[in-house]
């Protein structure tokens, strides 16, 4: 009955995780027998992984990820895909978010940019930096639409309070002069206080003719391009080799 009382205590004061560990060591025997010390380490341990998974879960709800379940552990490292699993490995440190450096993923349509850009966010995300996922026509939507109700500068501050901003088919939509001068401000935003995950079909060297503005372009890719660790993708789309029509065509052919 104490146990219980305990028990109701530690959920009314918000230690679900405690009381949770609490009620496993009522039907565990053994666990009864460890010091006081050894169980107590135990509820904080549990109420410390409660505490952790829940903020996990508010954040990757919060970043809209277009791909929640990619992950690091799952990248296809097949060797027509070009990736360096060395330099990938090195970025999976995540000091290019402590540094606040940038990722720029490019290649052509379907072979992987966003999952992969998507399992950087999520890496950051366990890694408890605040993460938002964006496709690039949508962000330009947003911010002509901020321009023209007045809240653009909400908007703005918004994003840069996330640590790290992904943005998702860079270049897939043209620009406006208006565009050009909104990506400079929230670029220039996170310079030297936040990270940037970009992925696009353009390749780098197309960037400056895209943007089609010399003040804007050199401004842009300065900010972007000398903090940034570039993966250029290469190979057959990842949709097509992974589709079943695809292994029912290959079954076919045989």
């Amino acid at each position: 009955m104490l146990t219980q009382q305990t028990i109701e205590k530690l959920k009314n004061l918000g230690y679900i995780g405690m009381a949770d560990e609490l009620m496993r060591h009522e039907q565990q025997p053994n666990v009864q027998r460890l010091s006081f010390e050894e169980r107590f380490g135990m509820l904080v341990d549990a109420q410390t992984h409660y505490v952790e998974q829940r903020r996990y879960l508010r954040m990757m709800k919060t970043a809209k990820l277009k791909q929640p379940d990619a992950c690091i552990e799952n990248i296809d490292y097949r060797s027509t895909r070009g990736l360096d699993k060395g330099a990938l490995q090195s970025l999976f440190q995540c000091k290019w978010l402590e540094n606040h450096q940038h990722i720029v993923i490019t290649g052509s349509t379907g072979n992987g940019k966003s999952y992969l850009g998507c399992a950087f966010a999520q890496l950051a995300i366990r890694e408890g930096y605040s993460t938002l996922f964006y496709r690039f026509p949508r962000l330009l939507e947003d911010l002509a639409t901020s321009r023209l109700d007045g809240s653009l500068p909400k908007l703005r501050a918004r994003l840069s309070r996330f640590a790290n901003l992904v943005v998702d088919d860079w270049a897939l939509s043209p620009l406006t002069n208006n565009s050009k001068q909104d990506l400079l401000e929230i670029i220039e935003d996170r310079t030297g206080s936040g990270s940037l995950v970009i992925t696009s079909q353009l390749p780098l060297d197309k960037w400056h003719d895209y943007i089609d503005e010399p003040t804007y372009a050199d401004a842009i890719m300065d900010r972007i391009v000398h903090r940034a660790h570039t993966i250029e993708l290469s190979g057959d789309s990842m949709r097509k080799l992974l589709s079943p029509l695809t292994e029912t065509k290959r079954r076919a052919s045989k």
